[in-house]
């Protein structure tokens, strides 16, 4: 996906955005702290992590300055209500810095913090990517919890299975 407008990448980021805030949403905040194992990101590690690679790293650096990735511990936001707050508070900054791009800035050229150039749109593209990736492992998390977690285009797997047309699979 090539993104050549700063608005069509608005619109397609809020709808990334509405399904990870759906899975945040019903992380329980008793189990903010929760990790799969000791070592590994907590879910509000997580969520603290795409907040500050959306805005301290990618932000930082479609503007043309180095990344300032503070990391994604409890310094940053503690407890639930805090990390949500923190979460939001750092993508409408982001919104606000990709809000000043214009179309033409989006074939310019930014620097990764492995000093790789990169199209802007291009690192944009990166950004969801990355915040996909982790939005799997909070459901990851929840699932481990025994949450139950909306379905990310509305339908189960099993659903889409059961009102599918059946066809014969042909095997090898």
């Amino acid at each position: 996906m090539e993104i050549k407008t700063v608005h069509s990448f608005l619109e397609y980021y809020g709808k990334i955005r509405e399904r990870t805030n759906r899975i945040i949403e019903v992380v329980p905040p008793e189990h903010i702290d929760f990790s799969y194992k000791p070592g590994k990101f907590t879910i509000g590690d997580q969520i603290r992590h795409i907040a500050a690679i959306e805005r301290y790293m990618c932000g930082e650096t479609i503007m043309g300055r180095r990344s300032a990735y503070p990391g994604c511990g409890k310094d940053l936001a503690d407890g639930y209500e805090n990390t949500v707050k923190f979460f939001n508070e750092m993508h409408r900054q982001t919104l606000e810095i990709i809000c000043s791009l214009s179309d033409e800035d989006l074939t310019r050229k930014c620097l990764t913090p492995a000093n790789s150039e990169i199209s802007v749109w291009k690192w944009l593209r990166a950004m969801i990517e990355h915040e996909i990736h982790h939005r799997a492992e909070l459901y990851i998390y929840l699932n481990l919890l025994d949450v139950k977690t909306p379905q990310i285009y509305g339908l189960s797997a099993e659903e889409v299975q059961e009102i599918s047309v059946k066809v014969n699979v042909q095997r090898e």
